[in-house]
């Protein structure tokens, strides 16, 4: 199996958002603990380290938070196709897959199966256009290459 017989897919614009939004909430966190200083306003006591600490701390969960949207790819070859999405995972043999789809309107791609399941992917997104059309083309290219292997052989 050459490195033409593999197609590895992940979102380019989502990745894009989701970094600049964690920086920005880091930074924003980060701005906010330096603020945190003396009284806290009311008179009822004063912002500690510990109050600068856990504003940090905050920023930087929901900066991971955030990058979880970042986590879908799909890679596929001759044998099947491994699907990973924000939460689950699945790898599955082109045998159990009736076709790649891309319906108008749909957020995403999606794998039907022969048991009449949906398999959504979240790599191949309509916000990345052409990205995701050359995508979609190249599983189902491998898909149909597979089947008529089967077939023939």
């Amino acid at each position: 199996m050459s490195d033409s017989d593999v197609v590895r897919l992940r979102p380019r614009r989502i990745r894009v958002v989701c970094w600049s939004v964690a920086v920005a909430l880091v930074l924003v966190a980060s701005v906010s603990a330096t603020a945190m200083t003396g009284s806290t306003g009311n008179g009822f006591g004063t912002f500690q380290r510990g109050d600068q600490v856990a504003m940090v701390g905050l920023g930087l969960l929901g900066a991971l938070g955030v990058l979880l949207l970042t986590r879908p790819r799909v890679e596929a070859d001759t044998r099947g196709i491994r699907v990973r999405n924000v939460i689950g995972s699945y790898e599955l043999p082109w045998e159990v897959v009736r076709g790649v789809r891309f319906d108008r309107g749909a957020p995403w791609a999606s794998l039907e199966l022969h048991d009449d399941d949906l398999v959504p992917m979240v790599a191949l997104q309509a916000a990345d256009r052409e990205l995701a059309v050359a995508g979609v083309r190249a599983l189902r290219r491998l898909h149909q290459d597979r089947l008529t292997a089967l077939a023939g052989g």
